[in-house]
């Protein structure tokens, strides 16, 4: 099959891991729809896209059911991959989960639990058996660190809901991958006033993710950064 056949949908794209793996796809003719709620940022990641492959470009919340229907409609009737990428940190600096405000980790829940399995809800339909499903987590979804209450027990509950959808649906890859720390404005978010230009850039850990689009290991938890070294999937 002709890679230009191929169609993902990779929300939160116009800016850090997101726009990075969108960018490797259309050099390989991709058929890519992309979203995130900046709609100034995605048109001009969608333009650069443009220039290499047909891109079709959605401002929009992730928790909005409309938002979520226009992507999949946007993709047709063949997504070869779907990649949640978008997520929120919540409000940053990171509180402790004794002073964390429920309706602030309602909505980080709702970002990065509730909107993944909702859009995979509605592509499933649409993927075929070659195809994958890659859910973006978290070290923080396995390390107890201070302050991380709220993102972390969030990209925890994916990791499972991961893990469970894996078992319930054998016919697809389905993912979750950590890409591991990254020089991004989210995690300058996660490290107010800090420096944090000794991080690696987003770029880096693509192709650990590409890894796993092309490849046909099975669906589990990764690690991006250590699949190339065999040492990908995790038990956490």
């Amino acid at each position: 099959m002709s890679t230009r056949t191929r169609t993902a949908i990779i929300t939160g794209a116009s800016r850090g891991l997101g726009l990075a793996l969108a960018q490797e796809l259309a050099h390989r003719d991709w058929r890519l729809v992309i979203d995130a709620r900046g709609a100034t940022e995605l048109a001009r990641a969608a333009e650069a896209l443009g220039a290499l492959t047909t891109v079709t470009a959605l401002p929009g919340d992730v928790t909005d059911d409309w938002h979520r229907q226009a992507l999949v409609d946007a993709a047709g009737d063949r997504i070869d991959l779907l990649v949640n990428n978008a997520s929120t940190l919540g409000p940053s600096p990171q509180p402790p989960l004794a002073r964390y405000r429920t309706s602030d980790l309602q909505r980080v829940y709702a970002v990065n639990v509730l909107a993944p399995l909702a859009l995979i809800q509605l592509a499933l339909p649409q993927i075929p058996a070659a195809g994958a499903i890659v859910n973006v987590t978290s070290d923080a979804a396995a390390e107890p660190y201070e302050g991380w209450g709220g993102y972390g027990s969030s990209k925890a509950a994916l990791d499972q809901l991961t893990a469970i959808l894996a078992a319930e649906q054998p016919r697809v890859r389905v993912y979750a991958v950590d890409p591991g720390d990254m020089r991004t404005r989210m995690h300058q978010e996660a490290f107010p006033g800090e420096d944090i230009s000794d991080r690696p850039p987003p770029q880096d850990s693509v192709p650990g993710l590409l890894a796993l689009i092309d490849g046909e290991l099975l669906s589990g938890r990764y690690q991006a950064r250590e699949i190339f070294a065999g040492a990908g999937a995790g038990t956490v």
